[in-house]
């Protein structure tokens, strides 16, 4: 309550809205140390599954959810984002938010949703970090391929997670699950030349051999980590919605992409000069993550860009596809759906060089 008695303020995008006092009866009986009332503020980001923070006299946390209406099998996992990161938050020293509990009762504020403990720090949308002085810059792409390199040393089977997903054939599955998706969504969202040529070229042209899996995050990227506020820290990894058992050089070149994307609804490195910027070439970061995970060399890592390019073009088309269906809980779901299509052009070029 504020001093005049009034009630807080919320803060929620139409549509998108809760029980407040739903939320507080429930938070109250399964969190010990909750204390209502909360105020809700609902985060600008987040493509699939909306994110609010809540705001009580005693913490802050986080609530992320799913969205209301009608949606895609599997789609919206926060229940396998919720057991990657308890897993990794009881285990490990692997940075993530505390999680504090699943909430699969749709009655309780409409759909299925997770609360974890807020954190503290800052997020860095343009991986030209404008915002740091150019000394800091390096620093923080050191931290983020690190972070990402441990990660994929997680031993999943001593964490629990050993039957988190097939480690087997991921890419395979992958390949098959976005040209199943891409089918649905051209219904409403169009179809795109290229990602028909990628469906095609992609399963014929896989390596023979694959990396030991491991725990991999599945949407790796500068604006799903928090940093901590003076010094290039990752405090927290977020958005593990895409989190699965699998190829730990698929999840690092989806990474990678930054350096072959230009800044558009995804933001990209692509004619940037890195040496005025203070920032590691491609070749370099590609030899910080070996050194740290202790790796030679990187095998058809070119085949892997495309074949991470054309997973990027199916997540936007599948934005796409949740813009016509009136879905979309971003505001800026437009600039991403509008990158589909040079997305499966850049994977369809890419492809050609393997």
């Amino acid at each position: 309550m504020s001093q005049s008695g009034a009630e807080p303020a919320h803060e929620f995008r139409a549509g998108l809205e809760f029980d407040v006092a739903a939320l507080e009866h429930y938070l109250a009986a399964n969190i010990a140390d909750f204390r209502a009332p909360v105020r809700v503020r609902q985060f600008p980001g987040g493509q699939s599954n909306p994110t609010y923070r809540l705001d009580t006299p005693g913490a802050s946390y986080v609530l992320r959810r799913k969205p209301p209406g009608v949606l895609l099998p599997s789609a919206h996992a926060i229940d396998r984002e919720y057991r990657a990161m308890h897993a990794l938050a009881l285990h490990t020293g692997f940075p993530v938010a505390k999680p504090r509990l699943l909430c699969e009762d749709n009655a309780v504020i409409g759909t299925a949703f997770y609360v974890m403990d807020f954190v503290d720090g800052r997020i860095l949308w343009d991986p030209q970090l404008p915002e740091l002085a150019r000394d800091d810059r390096r620093a923080v792409f050191m931290a983020m391929v690190e972070t990402l390199a441990d990660l994929h040393a997680v031993d999943y089977v001593a964490i629990g997670l050993a039957d988190f997903g097939r480690p087997e054939g991921y890419v395979a599955r992958q390949i098959a699950r976005w040209s199943k998706q891409y089918a649905v969504d051209a219904e409403v969202a169009g179809r795109v030349s290229a990602m028909e040529q990628m469906i095609d070229w992609l399963p014929r042209n896989a390596p023979t051999a694959e990396p030991a899996p491991a725990l991999v995050h599945g949407d790796y990227r500068l604006d799903n980590m928090m940093f901590a506020h003076n010094e290039p820290r990752v405090r927290a990894v977020l958005d593990w919605e895409l989190s699965t058992l699998g190829d730990p050089l698929a999840d690092f070149a989806y990474h990678l992409m930054m350096y072959r994307l230009a800044s558009g609804g995804v933001r990209g490195l692509l004619g940037a000069d890195l040496a005025a910027l203070g920032l590691p070439t491609e070749r370099e970061y590609v030899a910080a993550y070996c050194a740290r995970r202790g790796l030679a060399e990187l095998p058809s890592l070119e085949y892997y860009l495309a074949f991470c390019m054309f997973r990027l073009a199916g997540i936007c088309h599948g934005i796409a596809g949740r813009v016509q269906r009136g879905t979309a809980v971003s505001p800026e779901a437009w600039k991403y759906a509008a990158q589909a299509a040079p997305l499966a052009e850049l994977a369809w070029q890419t492809a050609q060089g393997v």
